[in-house]
Order: structure tokens, then sequence, then C-alpha cells
């Protein structure tokens, strides 16, 4: 039997999982209680086949996952906080998403674009403005993760986050789903967003490599335009490196965002690869499901 692809996400003191139909979120409100929440999933590429399409399913992919993970987090901190919340209402949500996308704009593209205008006329090659270009963003991302690693609400997070990466190893091997089987696994897991990020910055420092030493402005709106092609671009290499037979070029681009999750996942507790685990069994199929409840 194929087994489908599942992937997800950590939230506050929970895991939110995506199949093919459906999003489940376990949370974990006390010892002794945890709430599961599944959701109908209605994707836009079952309706339009194009968004199906290499390269275009990358950025499909990007916001729905932003939008369906900025729910989970919603959900989850209601649960949490014990309140009986509305669900997200869809301005809160653009609002929150568009805060979300100025600040990485903020701290990926202009702080690097406007480090390189102050430094540039002091450098005549273009390649190695690039170069440190993409130094500084690199820097700046694992800067970034680094300090919010040491608040405890995020370790705890970042442990959730291990926690999904193990459960998803164990059921892509085939094993049956339990903490025993979870806990053998590692924390790091090729098709993380992780990943996925980091090869946005290194495929940024490629593709920004072709437009010279335009004007700050410009430099900054050929980044965003870009953006797009980026995504679609690092989607399809993500996809190819969680393969069981890589392309060393593949492996070679995929394999620092592997020592990245050093920074964002951590090694969880069995109480957490339960809750994992319930989040998992919520999307599988139900000839599936019921095969690992036996």
């Amino acid at each position: 039997m194929s087994k489908t692809n599942y992937g997800g996400q950590a939230v506050i003191e929970g895991v939110m999982m995506m199949g093919k139909d459906k999003v489940g979120i376990a949370v974990r409100r006390s010892p002794d209680d945890i709430v599961i929440e599944e959701r109908e999933l209605k994707p836009l590429d079952k309706r339009f086949s194009f968004l199906k399409w290499p390269f275009i399913r990358g950025v499909v992919s990007l916001f729905r996952t932003l939008i369906i993970g900025l729910k989970a987090l919603n959900f989850s901190a209601e649960q949490v906080m014990e309140e009986e919340g509305e669900e997200i209402k869809p301005l809160e949500l653009a609002l929150s998403m568009l805060l979300a996308f100025s600040f990485a704009i903020l701290l990926f593209v202009v702080l690097p674009a406007g480090i390189i205008h102050f430094i540039q006329g002091y450098i005549d090659n273009n390649i190695i403005l690039n170069l440190f270009e993409g130094i500084i963003k690199i820097t700046t991302f694992l800067g970034y993760l680094f300090i919010i690693s040491r608040f405890n609400d995020i370790k705890r997070v970042f442990r959730y986050h291990g926690a999904e990466h193990k459960v998803i190893f164990n059921y892509e091997s085939g094993q049956e789903l339990s903490v025993k089987n979870a806990r053998k696994f590692t924390t790091f897991h090729p098709r993380c967003g992780t990943n996925f990020l980091f090869i946005v910055i290194l495929l940024s420092i490629f593709f920004f490599s072709f437009f010279g030493r335009p004007p700050l402005l410009q430099r900054i709106l050929y980044h965003i335009m870009l953006l797009p092609v980026i995504a679609g671009t690092s989607y399809e290499i993500i996809k190819l490196s969680g393969k069981d037979s890589v392309n060393p070029f593949i492996k070679l681009i995929a394999t620092p965002g592997l020592w990245v999750q050093r920074l964002t996942t951590a090694e969880p507790d069995d109480s957490m690869l339960e809750v994992a685990i319930l989040a998992l069994k919520t999307v599988l199929p139900n000839d599936e499901r019921d095969e690992e409840n036996e």
C-alpha cells in the first residue's frame, strides 16, 4: 500500500497534521486531557488543475500552509488558555499574514539590501557583493532562530516539532504508530519547513546574482517579485529531497537545512509523541486509521 506524504507543524502544546482531505489538530490542555479537532480540507488545486503544475504548486502550498498554520495556532492558543474564543476572522487572518510577511520582508530583504547599498561603493565585484548579501541573510536567519529558541515557550513548541517529525518517520517506516516506535526516530526531517526556508535563502543568493547592482528600492522590488519563483523552485527541491533515492546535487542543497533543524527541533517526551500520533491518526484514511487502531 502506497503511503501518502503527510506533514504538519507544531502548535502551542500540540501538533497539527495535514492530509489529503483533512487537517487534524491535537492539543494537550492538561496531563489527562487532549482535545482533538478535525477539519475538512478543500484545496483549490482540486478545482483548478493548473495549480498542481510544478513550481506553481509550491506557491499555492506555501500560502495554504500559512493560512492553515495560523488557524491551528489560534485554535491551540484558545485551548491552552481555556477560552472558548471564536474562530479567527478572515480580516484578522489577513492582517496576521500581512504582518508576518512584512516582518519577513523587512528582516530578510530590506535589511540585507540596505546594508549592501551602503557598502557597494567600496566593493566593485558583484559576486563578492552577492555572497556578502547571502551571508547577511543566513546570519540573520540563524540569529533569529537562535534568539527565539532561548524562550521557554518556544522551546516547548520546538519539542513538539521534534515529536511531529518522529511520528511522521514512524508512519513512513510502515511500523505501527506508537510512542515506543516513534521514540526511535530522528527529529530531523528532509521535508521540514525549516529546510524550505533555508533553501529559499540559498536560491535567492543564486537568482539575485543576475541583477547586478540596481538602486536600493529597485533591488528590494526585484527581491519581492522573484519570491514566488524562488518559493516554487524551493518546493520542488524539498519534494525531491524527501524521496527514497535522492540526486546528490539535491541532497547537497537540502543538507544544510537538516543542520538548521538543530535549532528548530528538540527531543520530545512521551506525552508529546502521544499528541502527535493522535493528530496524525485524525487525518489518516479510514482504512489506515482502523489498521493503526487494531
